[in-house]
């Protein structure tokens, strides 16, 4: 697949906050066995503390039936969870790892959805239960359970905003990375959005084992119904987050729905307290690529505050 046509499909992904599927509680963890995929330095180990501090390993963890890839590089003190953006893997954040390890001393986790990277494949429309079932699961089993720094792009946003409702005191905070929000969600705004990304999902029906093009499939199979409720959520006013927004959006090129995009982030930021708004400047959509180093330093303002 082009780079092109890939930022493409992120685009359509990230305009229909796109979640991991699978479903249900964690059961057992399985170590992994082989080296993953564009995951940097990736091995296997049992757990989280073994190899030497910078090396990320790879744990292979079982939830509902089905195995997620989970990469650990060992640190001391907080950790870092990051959480990629839709139709990205976790190979996404490979450049920005060893330089948030470097400046936190923190351990950083990384994961592959549902379908994405060296995770299972589990059919079916999304959901964020089961969305934030398997992100649960699995740092449960990594034994992952208190002072957690949750950093979520694009469609992430969504998996954040219902993880920290369901479990606000395992996070220490959150960077929100021109992230799904529940003010943008009107039923205006989700009938425009379903409407334009229609014809990337008939696209996508043309070659659906594509992971980029199933995720995108299975994403609009519950799109509606799904926003309707998710612009109801309410982010809990215990968990401190910053938002950063792009200046172009995923929307470059609609005027009104760039508006929309940012006045959603800025009524987020306005609607608790601990909330930080941040504009990344000269950035689009993806902003992991054009501006790591405002990612970085948001993460090391957020991490370090909690130690």
């Amino acid at each position: 697949m082009s780079r092109t046509h890939r930022r493409s499909l992120s685009r359509s992904l990230s305009v229909l906050a796109l979640l991991a599927l699978t479903a249900g509680a964690a059961t057992a963890c399985s170590d992994g066995d082989s080296t993953a995929k564009d995951s940097p330095s990736a091995g296997s180990s049992a757990s989280p503390g073994a190899g030497q501090a910078g090396e990320a390993k790879l744990h292979m963890v079982d939830n509902d039936g089905h195995r997620l890839a989970f990469y650990v590089t060992q640190g001391k003190g907080p950790t870092i969870v990051l959480d990629a953006g839709g139709g990205e893997d976790s190979s996404q954040w490979n450049d920005l790892i060893p330089k948030i390890h470097e400046a936190t001393g923190a351990t950083v986790i990384t994961y592959d959805r549902a379908g994405m990277g060296k995770s299972d494949v589990v059919p079916g429309a999304w959901s964020v239960e089961s969305a934030v079932s398997d992100l649960k699961g699995g740092l449960d089993k990594l034994g992952v359970t208190e002072n957690v720094t949750l950093v979520s792009h694009s469609q992430a946003g969504e998996v954040a905003t219902y993880f920290a409702k369901e479990n606000p005191t395992m996070l220490s905070g959150a960077v929100l990375v021109d992230a799904s929000l529940p003010p943008l969600y009107t039923d205006e705004e989700i009938t425009r959005l379903a409407a334009a990304t229609q014809p990337q999902v008939d696209a996508a029906k043309k070659d659906p084992d594509k992971p980029q093009n199933r995720q995108l499939i299975s994403t609009a199979e519950s799109y509606v119904p799904m926003h309707k409720a998710y612009h109801k959520v309410s982010w809990p006013n215990s968990v401190p987050a910053t938002v950063i927004v792009s200046e172009k959006t995923p929307f470059d090129g609609s005027p009104e729905d760039v508006r929309r995009w940012k006045d959603a982030a800025k009524v987020f930021t306005d609607d608790g307290p601990n909330r930080t708004l941040v504009t990344a400047d000269n950035s689009s959509h993806d902003i992991p690529k054009d501006r790591p180093d405002l990612i970085l330093k948001e993460i090391e303002t957020r991490a370090t505050a909690q130690q």
